[in-house]
């Protein structure tokens, strides 16, 4: 999972009397998008307030705003009136002022499920004006493999962890949007395979992170170091073997300083190369989940002509490959140039599989394509888009998936499909990051039948 950042609204620019700091008691309203409940101060301006739970009174310090903001950010610092579903956080580094990684320490398992439906549910009927019985959705959000554990564990499910290096040199994680270090000894949600390296024990005087990659289908590890200016890279002696990488302070690029400069990845019972950091879903049971979801959702039938749209490298145009026959064929199209190597290198074996490198709304028009039987689509945070999306639908494919790490930007995107003539059919939703608010949906959608 790349960094992430929050779809509120943008920051206003403080123009007025500062309120950081200010304390209010207030009553907690709904929960919104971005890992937060929203309240009201006395005066009637909207906090943004987290560390809390739907229905808490609590006492909320002002962490972002001016009298003159549309909207302010707090922290719940005294809970006056407890939730139902409030938990001690099992993580000692999560709370107000520390660790900006997790959102959700403070509730239980299924609540943090609940409230992640609930935001589902508002963006579609916002942003989309849909219910979720019209986007054929039951309002689960249904969690990975593995984690439903006993109370007070925690899923240990990241594979990949990117530390932050503060001035000492000590590994640790930012806090909540800021450029502070929380230095930390374990972070509950790393995967074994990232904490067995013993990374926060190191002195990583010189670097300005450390990005720490487990592989789940094979024992490859990997660690990226990007230097401060100037800096040299350390001698790396972890726990456990590991291959290293740097990050070039001029150009940006990836190079590999010894071992492999890739992990091996394995999902739908096929093996991915992933290189120089690139990307792969970071929760263990990720990649098989949204595989069969979609495979699900499409159906391929034997000669279908398929699409996989930011294809990365390449999950998604393998699994269809293998389902289609030696006449079907998939283009995938994908922006990164190091992805499409290794898209190359993972589908060489499916002769039917042609990876284009570009951008979609670029290279999609160039093809010639103007129709085809299926296409997935797994765009970044920020969504497909209109333009990109109203070409989509004038392919006329019998089915579309659509792979989410943003509700928002799906409810936006399944708004343009309708003007398109495309109608939801089903749509799932995956836990696949818990203790944070980020969530995975699929969304299949076929086009609108006249009696409709």
């Amino acid at each position: 999972m790349q960094n992430e950042s929050t779809s509120s609204p943008a920051e206003d620019s403080q123009t007025g009397d500062s309120l950081i700091g200010e304390e209010y008691e207030v009553e907690v309203g709904p929960v919104a998008h971005g890992g937060h409940c929203i309240a009201r101060t006395s005066e009637g301006q909207v906090l943004f307030v987290r560390h809390t739970l739907p229905g808490e009174r609590v006492i909320a310090r002002i962490t972002d705003g001016d009298k003159d903001s549309r909207f302010l950010r707090a922290d719940a610092v005294t809970i006056i009136e407890p939730s139902k579903d409030r938990v001690e956080a099992p993580c000692p580094y999560a709370g107000p002022g520390k660790c900006g990684g997790c959102d959700w320490q403070h509730a239980k398992p299924g609540a943090q499920r609940r409230l992640k439906g609930e935001v589902i549910a508002e963006q579609l009927q916002r942003l989309a004006g849909l219910t979720p019985e019209e986007a054929g959705w039951d309002g689960t959000v249904m969690p990975a493999e593995g984690d439903k554990l006993p109370k007070g564990e925690v899923p240990a499910w990241r594979t990949r962890v990117q530390y932050a290096i503060d001035e000492d040199g000590r590994a640790g994680l930012r806090k909540h949007r800021s450029h502070d270090v929380e230095p930390i000894e374990h972070c509950m949600i790393a995967a074994p395979g990232v904490s067995e390296l013993g990374i926060e024990k190191r002195d990583w005087t010189g670097m300005a992170s450390v990005e720490a990659i487990t592989a789940t289908g094979s024992n490859d590890r990997q660690v990226i170091l990007t230097p401060k200016p100037g800096a040299r890279l350390p001698l790396v002696e972890l726990d456990k073997p590991v291959s290293v990488l740097r990050v070039d302070e001029r150009d940006g690029g990836i190079h590999r300083v010894h071992g492999r400069g890739f992990v091996r990845e394995r999902a739908d019972d096929r093996t991915y190369r992933v290189g120089s950091g690139g990307f792969w879903q970071v929760h263990p049971q990720a990649a098989n989940t949204l595989v069969r979801a979609v495979m699900q959702g499409l159906l391929p039938r034997k000669n279908d002509m398929a699409l996989d749209l930011y294809c990365g490298v390449g999950l998604f145009a393998g699994a269809i490959g293998q389902r289609i026959g030696e006449k079907g064929a998939v283009l995938g199209i994908e922006s990164g140039k190091r992805a499409v190597e290794d898209a190359r290198h993972n589908l060489q074996d499916l002769d039917r599989v042609r990876i284009e490198h570009g951008k979609v709304d670029q290279i999609l028009p160039r093809t010639g394509i103007t129709e085809c039987d299926l296409i997935v689509l797994d765009p970044p945070r920020a969504g497909a888009g209109k333009q990109t999306v109203k070409h989509l639908a004038g392919l006329g494919a019998r089915r579309i998936a659509y792979v989410a790490c943003d509700p928002a930007a799906l409810a936006r995107d399944l708004a343009y499909f309708r003007e398109g003539g495309y109608k939801v059919r089903t749509l799932r939703a995956f836990d696949l990051f818990p203790m944070t608010h980020h969530v995975e949906c699929v969304a299949i959608l076929e086009p609108v039948k006249k009696d409709d």
